[in-house]
């Protein structure tokens, strides 16, 4: 009986920190992605297959407005759901918070869009992050939306902004959520 109950005593220790993963599906600051019963998923490592200029752009005017979420459940951030409906991205071309003087004043960025040209973020910050040697910025108005991306781990892909002349949409995997980024060179 004594060898049992050790067996046993051993077994749970040895097992205790498969356990403690979970059973995957995120939450949490640094967790994957969320679904929400309502449908759209999030997050998880999704990557668009298209921006929010193709079929599937989602203008959730009232109820995006002010960023609140689209639904329960989900983030007060501009999102895309794993249908590749973008969520949030409704301003339109003369919104004043993404005009800029000089578009494209360092170049267009050439580095390759959306699925299949993804990268890793290697360091930086929102006023200046890099991966596979191209440099950006986050747009001032969408600095809160990015609290919780991690700058040197992060898997992004960036995306065209069919409204804002010189600006891009940097999309976090991980997360689900994206916002506007000028291409700052190589």
């Amino acid at each position: 009986m004594q060898k049992l109950l050790g067996t046993l005593v051993i077994l749970l220790i040895v097992s205790h920190p498969a356990f403690a993963q979970g059973r995957g599906g995120g939450g949490g600051a640094r967790g994957g992605g969320m679904s929400h019963p309502a449908g759209g998923s999030f997050g998880g490592g999704h990557i668009p297959a298209h921006g929010p200029g193709a079929a599937g752009f989602d203008h959730h005017g009232p109820e995006m407005g002010g960023h609140r979420p689209d639904m329960p459940g989900h983030p007060d951030a501009p999102h895309v759901h794993h249908d590749d409906h973008w969520i949030g991205h409704d301003s339109g071309r003369n919104d004043a918070h993404y005009h800029l003087d000089h578009p494209f004043e360092h170049g267009r960025f050439d580095g390759g869009f959306g699925r299949g040209h993804e990268f890793r973020l290697e360091g930086g910050n929102r006023e200046r992050f890099w991966g596979n040697g191209f440099y950006f910025g986050v747009a001032p108005y969408d600095y809160g939306f990015c609290n919780d991306w991690l700058w040197d781990s992060d898997q992004i892909a960036i995306y065209d902004d069919p409204d804002h002349d010189g600006w891009y949409l940097a999309y976090n995997a991980r997360l689900g959520t994206y916002v506007h980024v000028q291409y700052l060179g190589k």
